[in-house]
């Protein structure tokens, strides 16, 4: 039985309290829902960080708290700092990579959200991936689209990352890549293609999660992503009463695909991480 990453998106900068009174918002629930999801199967997990009021922050200070937690109560954990633009101003995004977080999120291109533009110009994404590789944090490369996947080749042509980078392919967003299973192929054919060394995972957002999730695992994924930031109901009628719920199902998922959730110390070692 072969292992597989499972990352757990905790909190991401769209849902709210009133969404999912289960979405983990100030540190100390962060640090309370990623143990648990730890416990559950997780290895790896993707940090958002939000103000007093709930809105979406780049304070340093908040992942600091919330990785300081993480450290303590997840022992070997991949803790991932989020470089995503929602709510943030973009020259703050990259604010907290001092703190050295194992990963950090980055996307290679711009792509049409439901209600805005998610902003990734060219020079700010070369700007991130810079500050990622003076600080020895590795990027997961966020795709959003066909391009995206020779963005970041250009990155790794142009030195500012290395040619075996992970990629997390983004499906079911509104006016982006829609959740289609013959589209997945396209997409893992040319990663394969035009990025051989990668490793990578899929997500699916809200309703798609388990879909994508199962199309992931069934063309051998290295990693499957879940979490309340993509989705917060367990089924249409239910909502997700945590995060751990989230990665109990995806750990059931996996089982299906003769496949079981990496110890830290092997999730660090498929995505070229220190164990």
């Amino acid at each position: 039985m072969r292992s597989v990453v499972v990352a757990v998106a905790i909190t991401g900068s769209v849902p709210r309290k009133c969404d999912n009174p289960a979405l983990p918002v100030t540190a100390a629930e962060q640090i309370e829902s990623t143990h648990a999801a730890f416990e559950a199967g997780a290895s790896l997990v993707h940090v958002h960080v939000r103000n007093m009021d709930g809105s979406p922050s780049s304070d340093p200070e908040l992942f600091a708290r919330v990785q300081e937690g993480i450290k303590q109560h997840c022992p070997g954990i991949i803790i991932q700092f989020s470089t995503g633009g929602r709510g943030r101003d973009p020259s703050a995004r990259g604010s907290a990579l001092y703190l050295k977080p194992d990963m950090g999120s980055l996307a290679t291109g711009s792509i049409n959200f439901p209600s805005i533009v998610y902003m990734n110009s060219a020079a700010l994404v070369r700007d991130l991936a810079a500050q990622m590789r003076e600080r020895d944090v590795r990027p997961e490369l966020e795709l959003f689209d066909l391009s995206h996947i020779h963005g970041a080749r250009r990155l790794v042509d142009e030195g500012l990352i290395d040619d075996h980078p992970h990629a997390q392919l983004v499906m079911g967003i509104q006016n982006a890549m829609p959740a289609d299973e013959h589209l997945l192929d396209i997409l893992v054919g040319e990663l394969k293609r035009v990025l051989p060394n990668a490793t990578w995972t899929a997500a699916g957002i809200g309703r798609h999660q388990n879909s994508v999730m199962s199309w992931a695992l069934a063309r051998g994924a290295d990693a499957v992503r879940t979490g309340l930031e993509d989705n917060i109901r367990i089924r249409k009628t239910q909502l997700a009463a945590s995060n751990a719920e989230l990665v109990q199902v995806a750990v059931s998922i996996c089982a299906q695909y003769d496949a079981r959730p990496a110890t830290p110390q092997e999730a660090r070692v498929t995505l070229c991480l220190p164990t």
